[in-house]
């Protein structure tokens, strides 16, 4: 299902990706901390877009997307790990 927000779109692909991401990580490579931290912030991004579709102010719509952007900063952190470590690679 799309909607015509680009951004809740997006966010969600990118859900998507992070989910088969863990499923690799955790059957293949037998990595479960750092699968476990990406699933949890890469998910997360996109939670919080849905959340801010429906704020109760301004204010609150920030805030809903800050969150979103702090999370995206974790999720770079840990894909930055995972691949500095080995555990995934340059496609």
């Amino acid at each position: 299902m799309t909607h015509d927000n680009l951004l809740y779109d997006l966010s969600k692909r990118f859900a998507l990706r992070i989910i088969k991401l863990y499923s690799y990580l955790t059957d293949e490579n037998h990595e479960f901390i750092m699968s476990k931290q990406v699933y949890r912030s890469g998910t997360s991004i996109g939670a919080n877009i849905a959340e801010s579709m429906n704020a109760q102010s301004r204010p609150d719509f920030i805030n809903k997307l800050s969150i979103s952007l702090k999370e995206a900063t974790e999720t770079k952190y840990w894909l930055e790990l995972l691949h500095d470590s080995g555990h995934i690679s340059d496609i």
